[in-house]
């Protein structure tokens, strides 16, 4: 593969896996905004979000199976085209509870882009280069979070939040021509892949069965909920606990971007000295401690703004080594059916992403400690996770090289 078409693949994949991201922080700014047009609170606002994540959660079930029965680009076309209608029901929008449906559809045709984009890594590439990929993808799609909430604070000031989903829908078509005419055919349909729901759920079964993928899959996505509680609850905390106006939290948030996208990139170089099993351990433990630290002084209340941006950087940066690390492991065992795998794993994260925003929704009000509370509960889960599970890896590969030693003998 020459240099020019990897730059050019990694575009267009960054693009598709940007446009969730897009669509989950570009509207952040508008949420008091939204609350006061549709007679509705910021808390009620924030379910938005919490319907967005289960959408994408269930939609990663749904075009799993029909990537890997027939091919990468129609699920694809079609899901954009999904995505497309949604936005432009959002435009014109007049209560919260069409609202949470509409962005329910939204959700649901933008994971087409997100699977599309993780499958097409794992048909593209050797599972060796797959988190070095990942980290790469990680630079493309960070820029979304830092440029989204920025960009859609001056929209919302300016224009109005129902701009916000005028321009996600022009995105929406913009990437569904450029992924038509610039992405290969990387997957031949496989008509052996049955569309019934008994195949497709012995199917996820099976992958998640292999230890490998439960022990990465699960550890990787509870720790990268702490994530999403932290996109749930930065509107309440930044605009409603700290008022700050809708501008300033936009370059707030492209700061903390800044964390997560720089690391992913350090991850990158890492690599070339330190295992990703290595790699993500380190930043486990790195995450432990800053969480534990950051709970400490929020509950004693010596936390002001700046401090808790600071606590927040810190958190990001361990999330942005072990993110890719755990994604590049999950997917490693599967070849042919990375379509079912690259999915469950989305699902996996993205519904843990929908429970833990919606507990931001209920739980965080006028305090950060509710906040911290649920991402130290995710960190330690991840760790314990992480530790048990590397233990039933190595003893499944030590029963299977037991068992081809017995077999040549």
């Amino acid at each position: 593969m020459t240099k020019k078409k990897y730059i050019k693949l990694i575009l267009i994949l960054g693009w598709l896996t940007a446009l969730g991201p897009f669509s989950i922080d570009m509207y952040l700014p508008g949420f008091a905004g939204i609350a006061k047009d549709l007679n509705t609170s910021v808390a009620n606002v924030s379910m938005t979000l919490s319907s967005y994540f289960i959408g994408i959660s269930a939609g990663q079930l749904l075009y799993g199976p029909l990537l890997d029965r027939f091919g990468r680009k129609r699920p694809l076309f079609i899901g954009l085209i999904v995505y497309i209608l949604a936005s432009l029901g959002c435009v014109f929008v007049t209560d919260i509870d069409t609202f949470i449906g509409l962005r329910f559809v939204q959700a649901v045709g933008s994971c087409a882009a997100t699977v599309a984009s993780v499958s097409m890594v794992r048909d593209l590439f050797p599972v060796k280069d797959i988190p070095k990929v990942f980290s790469m993808l990680m630079l493309v799609v960070g820029l979304s979070p830092m440029l989204a909430p920025t960009i859609g604070g001056y929209i919302t000031a300016d224009y109005g939040w129902h701009t916000v989903f005028f321009i996600l829908m022009c995105m929406g078509i913009v990437i569904l021509i450029a992924s038509q005419i610039v992405l290969p055919n990387t997957y031949l349909p496989d008509t052996s892949i049955s569309l019934k729901p008994r195949p497709i759920i012995t199917n996820f079964i099976k992958i998640i069965k292999e230890p490998q993928f439960y022990t990465y899959a699960f550890a990787g996505a509870i720790a990268f909920s702490g994530l999403f509680t932290y996109v749930a609850a930065s509107p309440i905390v930044f605009m409603d606990i700290f008022k700050v106006d809708a501008k300033t939290y936009g370059w707030i948030f492209a700061f903390m971007s800044l964390s997560f996208i720089s690391a992913s990139q350090v991850n990158s170089l890492l690599l070339r000295k330190f295992k990703s099993e290595q790699m993500i351990f380190g930043a486990l433990i790195s995450q432990t401690f800053v969480v534990i630290l950051f709970l400490i002084l929020s509950i004693n209340d010596l936390l002001g703004l700046y401090g808790t941006i600071i606590m927040l950087f810190l958190f990001l940066a361990c999330l942005g080594i072990s993110n890719p690390n755990t994604a590049g492991l999950t997917l490693a065992p599967f070849a042919r059916n990375a379509g079912s795998a690259s999915a469950l794993m989305g699902a996996i994260q993205l519904g843990l992403g929908a429970f833990v925003s919606f507990a931001v929704g209920i739980f965080v009000d006028n305090s950060v400690v509710p906040m911290v509370i649920i991402m130290t509960i995710t960190t330690i889960l991840a760790m314990i996770i992480l530790i048990f599970g590397r233990r039933n890896i190595k003893r499944t590969i030590t029963n299977s090289t037991d068992e081809e030693i017995a077999i040549a003998h």
